[in-house]
């Protein structure tokens, strides 16, 4: 895999910035300051002369002064890196929770990784959604199902090739606002970039930057499937960044695309137990690609959706469960999407098949080939 380094404050700031003014209320724009261009210096040539004349004798003499301006410019010059190759993998569900998947205490967590031929330490980026509040604090909340991964586990899963996970999905607030906001504070820790959640809705809906092969990246998180409205995040209140609102999605996509050579969407998203997408998800998949997004992946429904193209740009309806229980064999068929991008703006994209042969444990069931195939090019 090719280190990845974090975008400069610069491009954060940026993205900050116009996604606060995309989320302030719409107002009049002022014209802009009108900038009158600087004077220019012309150097000045004076030439005197003098005639004396006699009735034999004429002497002319000139005198010529010349004033001298000299102005001095510094250019400092940045080298910005070629574009190369850029590949991206994608995951759908991931729990790291060993209360839901007991076995993790046993093999441990590398368990969750050892049957994926380190294809997340070839590539270029990993995203994975982390299905889980991954915090010790708080009580569980009234719902079905409520998922804890252990804090532990975070380094294991970077040391393996995880670089961004998304938490706006229906577990992040499991165990309440103080896990939802440590979630986020021990992923980024163990060094893995957290999207889609924050203190408020502006970093919530924040993109993380990197800087990789000569692009710079910028990776988005939402979460459309939503307990209560109480789970999103507001000026004023950590939460989730909302997933449902096309108009809060397309602000956020625009404002990543002005500070990034390419955006990429994870997005909890869909209907469970559903082999293809929802109509109004389709809506959302299109605006968010109009507005600038390069590549979309989606989980939630628990099944493995087709992956599509819209614009010339690749989605992945649902890429279901991945790391998770081995429940049934629908839910137990997954894959990894690829996307690859090429310096002369080719995209391609696939699905590398894999199964869960064991509870935590997916294994990728054939070699990639076609657009997979980048290793051999």
């Amino acid at each position: 895999m090719t280190p990845n380094l974090r975008a400069g404050p610069a491009a954060a700031a940026l993205v900050t910035a116009v996604l606060a003014a995309a989320c302030s209320a719409p107002s009049a724009a002022e014209p802009p300051a009108s900038t009158a261009p600087a004077p220019s210096v012309t150097a000045a040539t004076t030439t005197a002369t003098t005639t004396t004349t006699t009735t034999t004798t004429t002497t002319t003499t000139t005198t010529t002064t010349t004033t001298t301006t000299t102005t001095t410019t510094t250019t400092t010059t940045t080298t910005v890196p070629p574009r190369g190759r850029l590949v991206v993998s994608a995951v759908g569900d991931v729990s790291l929770d060993p209360d839901y998947i007991p076995v993790f205490r046993t093999l441990g967590y590398e368990h969750a990784f050892t049957g994926l031929d380190g294809l997340f330490l070839a590539d270029d980026l990993t995203i994975i959604n982390l299905e889980c509040a991954a915090s010790r604090s708080g009580r569980p909340a009234d719902k079905a199902f409520t998922f804890r991964c252990d804090p532990d586990a975070l380094p294991i899963a970077a040391a393996n090739g995880v670089e961004v996970a998304n938490l706006a999905n229906n577990h992040i607030r499991d165990f309440g606002e103080t896990a939802l906001v440590e979630s986020r504070a021990n992923v980024a820790a163990a060094g893995i970039a957290p999207v889609g959640i924050g203190e408020n809705a502006i970093e919530a809906n924040t993109p993380a930057l990197f800087e990789v092969n000569g692009w710079v990246v910028a990776v988005l998180g939402f979460g459309g499937v939503v307990p209560s409205a109480s789970w999103l995040a507001t000026e004023d209140r950590p939460g989730m960044a909302d997933g449902d609102t096309i108009e809060t999605m397309v602000a956020a996509v625009a404002a990543a695309d002005e500070a990034a050579d390419l955006v990429l969407v994870t997005v909890h998203w869909g209907s469970e137990g559903k082999t293809t997408p929802l109509s109004g998800d389709v809506a959302r998949a299109r605006a968010m690609i109009d507005a600038g997004a390069d590549a979309i992946f989606g989980h939630h429904p628990h099944r493995l959706q087709p992956l599509d193209t819209y614009a010339g740009r690749p989605i992945a309806w649902s890429l279901g469960n991945f790391v998770w229980p081995r429940l049934s064999t629908p839910s137990a068929t997954t894959a990894v999407a690829q996307v690859i991008f090429e310096p002369d703006g080719t995209v391609e994209a696939c699905l590398i098949p894999a199964f869960i042969e064991s509870h935590g444990h997916p294994v990728l069931r054939v070699q990639p080939t076609g657009p997979c195939d980048w290793k051999g090019r």
